[in-house]
């Protein structure tokens, strides 16, 4: 048996963890894969490196709107791999030889728990009496018949293949399908998504939901209200069968992707001979200062949380560094406001209430819908089709949620966000702030100013306020 002071399971968010306040503790850190996690191997970082280069594919494609007539000459998909995974590879084995160097013991086998706060790496056993558990999660594999006989993509492959196919399905409808969609589409593939639900991008406030839609039919095949029935080999492709309105119908591709959601890691950790519980979708359960239902267990990220947000799983490191030392004065974190972004074409940004979830809760909200062509960089961009939706409490005055679809929408949404964790109201972001003419944060402006228009004490208007545009020029605002 082993004893450490500190055992840390998984090298993403848990490498973090590791700094000068823990130097002191004997520590141990178990991967069983590569170090920096799902994020930085498979995930946020290779795809939205994808995601850039796929953005310039389109800044061609869509130039002539501008005025600017460009062709474009090839897509080096080799290379752009190249870019993306040459400098991710060799940080795995500086990150290990780092540790190592720093006197941290690490085991490159996969652990589980024989009984409490007892491991079980290979032939050797640990134990310790602070251990955190950030083992992340994986794609879900759906039951489909056929799946298991075929050769089929997850996000943890699909960005290293050889070449760009032909053709490429997607099963499911998510941030994964809107995004690798994007890409895959940008770079020559004929993309077809089969989506189960009515929309992609369902968990969006609706109207968000609807447009991306929308514009996502117009560029691939989406195939909403679809069930995928059956998968099959064709050839040296793959063939689905599906079925829609009632209807049975073959779809063929060189390559499919499946991007049906992930799951917590927890089912390969033995968790029961630790201890350990765990709510209804796998997730470890712990408090709000990490705190599992064994003592002196932590549990951060994808294993602890239902958000998979790289940005979650770090605020959450930070909380267990300083709790694995600070047991009398522990913080905790608020899981109120949690932003996200989902980087497809167009951009997708979130924080807060949906008003699908408003109306469902039985919250009281107004709601402010501004277009990017009511201000001067909307129009720069001859943008027809993005817009921000704020909803805010009529009586406190505070923002509930920010839905943003569109060019920046990710960098837009975090203003926003600052104004909800730290209680601002719409009154006050909309008065005391001055905003960058002719930049696109006055879209933001111009919804804030909406939605002072309906404070208590406003007078009554037969106009909206601030109407871009209109107002720079002294007309009238656009109809909508």
């Amino acid at each position: 048996m082993r004893t450490y002071d500190l055992v840390v399971l998984g090298a993403g968010s848990g490498n973090m963890l590791l700094g000068p306040d823990l130097d002191p503790l004997r520590t141990a850190v178990i991967e069983s894969g590569r170090f920096g996690g799902t994020c930085l191997n498979r995930g946020c970082i290779p795809s939205k490196m994808l995601v850039v280069a796929a953005d310039a594919v389109r800044a061609v494609t869509e130039a002539q709107r501008l005025g600017v007539h460009t062709t474009l000459d090839r897509v080096d998909w080799p290379a752009i791999r190249a870019r993306v995974f040459d400098r991710i590879d060799p940080l795995h084995d500086r990150a290990l030889e780092f540790r190592r160097s720093n006197g941290i013991d690490v085991y490159l086998e996969a652990a589980r728990f024989v009984a409490p706060r007892v491991l079980q790496v290979g032939d050797d056993q640990l134990t310790a009496d602070r251990i955190v558990v950030a083992v992340g999660s994986r794609p879900v594999i759906p039951d489909i018949p056929g799946l298991d006989a075929v050769a089929y993509h997850t996000t943890d492959t699909i960005m290293r293949i050889e070449e760009i196919p032909e053709s490429l399905l997607v099963i499911g409808g998510g941030y994964v399908a809107a995004e690798l969609g994007h890409v895959f589409d940008a770079f020559g593939a004929n993309v077809t998504i089969i989506q189960r639900g009515p929309s992609l991008l369902t968990t969006e406030d609706e109207q968000v939901s609807a447009r991306f839609t929308e514009l996502a039919q117009s560029r691939l095949r989406v195939l909403v209200d679809t069930h995928t029935i059956s998968v099959e080999a064709r050839g040296s492709g793959v063939a689905v069968t599906v079925e829609r309105d009632g209807q049975t119908e073959l779809l063929e591709a060189a390559l499919l992707l499946v991007a049906t959601g992930r799951r917590p890691n927890t089912d390969l950790l033995d968790v029961a001979a630790g201890h350990l519980q765990v709510d209804e979708h796998g997730h470890l359960v712990a408090d709000d200062a990490y705190r599992t239902s064994v003592p002196g267990v932590w549990a951060l990220g994808d294993v602890a949380n239902h958000f998979q947000l790289k940005h979650m799983a770090n605020a959450e490191m930070r909380v267990v560094r300083h709790n694995l030392t600070h047991g009398d004065a522990p913080r905790r974190l608020s899981h109120g406001v949690v932003p996200h972004a989902v980087f497809a074409h167009p951009q997708v940004a979130s924080a807060g209430l949906t008003e699908q979830e408003a109306r469902r809760g039985g919250v009281d909200y107004v709601v402010a819908v501004r277009p990017y062509a009511d201000v001067a960089y909307g129009w720069a961009l001859e943008d027809t089709t993005s817009f921000v939706k704020l909803l805010a409490d009529p009586k406190k005055r505070t923002l509930l949620g920010v839905h943003i679809i569109g060019p920046q929408a990710a960098s837009l949404l975090q203003p926003l966000v600052q104004a909800m964790m730290l209680g601002q109201t719409v009154d006050q972001l909309a008065h005391d702030v001055l905003y960058v003419h002719p930049a696109l944060p006055e879209v933001l402006e111009q919804a804030l100013l909406e939605l002072a228009m309906n404070a208590p004490d406003s007078e009554p208007k037969q106009q909206r306020p601030g109407a871009g545009l209109g107002d720079e020029f002294n007309l009238p605002p656009p109809p909508r």
